[in-house]
């Protein structure tokens, strides 16, 4: 008989959950007859209104159409300025450049003025313009950007220094528009508030490995000033999402007056709109996800109580007498360690079946951002943030003893690879 000891099993980094009611919700929509946009994406467009506390949330087809579309409405092109932080992934910048505008980066506060992984207000001010037409920070992690207050900021710098507005949106609003990259964010809280509700609109993503997944697919958060129609605005950028036609299919298809087809385009849009098959596994993961929510802290809580008190690790922020995060991820920063070795933890913890991950590579270490003249030099504390940070998994199969084995084997390999270099 062979008594020999199975290895453990393996800890995958960010497998989506999927249950029995996600799979009963999809078969629903599936024998309905109606699968694109239609009524369940309404449904969870209301639903997720209130959750985030806003008048509006567009559903859409990822968070790069959602935002693209939002940058196409607020007239953002060419000689336009986008502020945006240089640690983030190249989807934030991806869409001012296919809007042929500049993307401003910003680095990280030094690390006496840090907040996490965050841009901060100060470190956003030197680099406004009359020509910075939004400003978009990033909530890494799900740790919420503390933006309150920034859009009233924003109206009293452009009242000082001029805003070149061009076009009806953005002399209606006066002020560069404040645009949260809120894809790891959902649930965030800032005071009484959820985060997304104090920007003008905030972007969500259900991509699979977020914390609410529709597969694919993301949201927009609508709180605009009282000067714009809420209803309206919902409606133009919906047209967006849909090459800019002005009736959906299901206006089209499932209407028996006559002429019901005929439609028309005023400018062209795109195709990103969410389908009625997403939209259901989003309905069922809302539902639960207060409950996510407490399970994913219970996890990262475990995460601290390894860490706390380990002199070679910076733990990730996730809550503050002002802000609570979502617990996206949990980004550990080992400052001890230079990013090769760095790199050989995850290489170990691999080896042992456990998956990790870095967020992010800074932007101008892509060849995308390094040819078009952007220097890793001019952001040195997101390159040092980046060097020694590992993202460990979280996610809804972990259990608090696979918690607790990811911790031990971190700090055992930080320890090996330090001896082992330090021999050699």
């Amino acid at each position: 008989m062979d008594v020999r000891q199975q290895p453990p099993r393996p800890i995958p980094f960010a497998p989506p959950f999927i249950d029995e009611a996600t799979i009963q919700a999809v078969e629903r929509v599936l024998r309905s007859g109606w699968i694109t946009t239609g009524p369940e994406t309404a449904a969870f467009e209301r639903e997720l209104a209130a959750y985030a506390q806003v008048d509006h949330v567009l559903c859409g087809g990822s968070w790069t159409g959602l935002a693209g579309v939002i940058l196409d409405w607020f007239g953002v092109g060419p000689g336009d300025e986008v502020i945006l932080p240089s640690y983030t992934y190249c989807a934030t910048a991806n869409v001012v450049l296919h809007r042929g505008a500049e993307p401003v980066m910003v680095d990280l506060p030094g690390e006496e003025h840090a907040d996490g992984f965050n841009l901060t207000w100060e470190a956003i001010l030197p680099h406004l313009t009359p020509r910075t037409k939004v400003v978009m920070p990033v909530d890494i992690g799900g740790w919420p950007v503390q933006v309150a207050g920034w859009t009233a900021a924003l109206s009293a710098w452009s009242a000082e220094h001029g805003f070149d507005a061009r076009g009806e949106v953005q002399e209606r609003l006066g002020r560069p528009l404040l645009l949260s990259d809120a894809a790891h964010s959902l649930g965030a809280r800032i005071g009484d508030a959820p985060a997304a509700s104090l920007a003008d609109i905030a972007v969500f993503s259900f991509h699979a490995v977020k914390n609410l997944t529709t597969a694919e697919g993301g949201a927009a958060a609508i709180s605009l000033p009282p000067s714009f129609d809420g209803t309206a605005v919902h409606a133009t950028l919906r047209t967006g999402l849909l090459h800019g036609q002005s009736k959906d299919a299901a206006a089209k298809f499932q209407s028996t007056k006559a002429g019901a087809w005929r439609y028309d385009v005023e400018r062209p849009g795109f195709k990103c709109n969410m389908t009625d098959i997403q939209a259901a596994m989003g309905r069922v993961a809302l539902a639960r996800y207060p409950a996510d929510l407490a399970r994913r802290k219970a996890l990262c809580d475990r995460y601290d109580a390894a860490f706390t008190g380990w002199n070679d690790a910076l733990l990730p922020l996730r809550s503050a007498a002002e802000r609570t995060g979502s617990d996206h991820l949990y980004p550990l920063r080992l400052p001890r360690l230079t990013e090769a070795q760095r790199d050989r933890l995850i290489d170990r913890l691999s080896a042992d079946g456990i998956a990790t991950n870095v967020h992010f590579q800074p932007l101008p270490l892509l060849t995308a951002h390094a040819s078009r003249g952007e220097r890793i030099e001019d952001h040195p504390h997101a390159l040092a943030a980046y060097a020694c940070e590992i993202s460990l998994p979280v996610h809804l199969h972990l259990n608090l003893e696979d918690v607790d084995r990811v911790a031990a084997a971190v700090r055992q390999g930080h320890e090996d690879i330090l001896r082992e270099d330090a021999a050699s």
